[in-house]
């Protein structure tokens, strides 16, 4: 059984996932997977913002010589605007919203 596991926001420092069962000894094809991710660029109702950022994936395990190693699969996109917005949605010190909206995510005030 193969299971994914996703996590990150909008505007966070990255999105991550984890793909756990898959089997050793299967070659990843990286050019295919850099053109799905491209392609999400062109999906109807893309702001001009889309247009201009790049998404890589960043094998980080699993994975050794393109070959799947049959160990969990771990993968990062980085986002590369979070610089601009860190204030606002660095995971420890970023600002609390106290009444979410439509699409927020309340956050937690971290201890002092």
């Amino acid at each position: 059984m193969i299971r994914y596991l996703t996590a990150g926001e909008s505007h966070g420092p990255a999105l991550v996932g984890i793909i756990d069962g898959m089997p050793a000894g299967l070659r990843v094809d990286v050019a295919r997977l850099a053109e799905e991710v491209a392609s999400r660029q062109l999906g109807y109702g893309r702001g001009a913002r889309m247009k201009i950022e790049s998404d890589e994936v960043e094998f980080l395990t699993g994975l050794r010589g393109g070959m799947t190693l049959g160990s969990p699969i771990a993968l990062m996109i980085r986002n590369k605007d979070y610089a601009n917005v860190r204030a606002l949605m660095d995971p420890l010190t970023g600002e609390v919203r106290r009444s979410p909206g439509p699409g927020r995510v309340m956050r937690i005030t971290p201890a002092h």
